[in-house]
């Protein structure tokens, strides 16, 4: 159980990177969210999938490391850029400002990221990101009704 615990909450390893395992992970997900396209059913049902897994791995795998928040859980961004592309075209240009713009606000933590990063167990670890996909969300909507995607 540690193990597949470890695996999916690492994005089958990519988490164990040793440099910048949170960017990794976050190409993981732009990657798995090309793989499965927007707005079909493989999207969302990944996604919803994604949800409740991406705590309960997370908590598994923070209680078994004995960490707040353990570099190698990149599910949280895998997560949380499901919800920041949720609704777009996945065309070149939404897909790259959509990677950074979360990387900014995953690094930068607007309100209420840091609060949430407080709660407990997976909860936190998943929260706060959450919290940079719903900016990036945000963000992509404004540049693309603004034309600038």
């Amino acid at each position: 159980m540690d193990f597949l615990a470890r695996a999916v909450a690492s994005g089958f390893f990519v988490g164990r990177i040793p440099i910048a395992p949170a960017t990794f992970g976050s190409v993981w997900a732009v990657l798995l969210v090309m793989a499965t396209g927007s707005w079909g059913p493989a999207y969302w049902s990944l996604a919803l999938l994604l949800l409740p897994l991406s705590v309960l791995t997370s908590s598994h795998v923070s209680g078994l490391l004995l960490e707040k928040d353990p570099k190698e859980v990149v599910i949280d961004e895998i997560v949380s850029l499901y919800l920041a592309y949720a609704t777009f075209p996945l065309t070149w240009k939404t897909i790259i400002a959509g990677f950074l713009l979360f990387r900014l606000y995953d690094v930068i933590k607007p309100f209420p990221a840091r609060r949430l990063e407080n709660l407990p167990h997976g909860y936190g670890i998943v929260a706060d990101d959450l919290v940079a996909g719903a900016y990036t969300w945000l963000t992509l909507y404004v540049l693309l009704r603004l034309g600038f995607l």
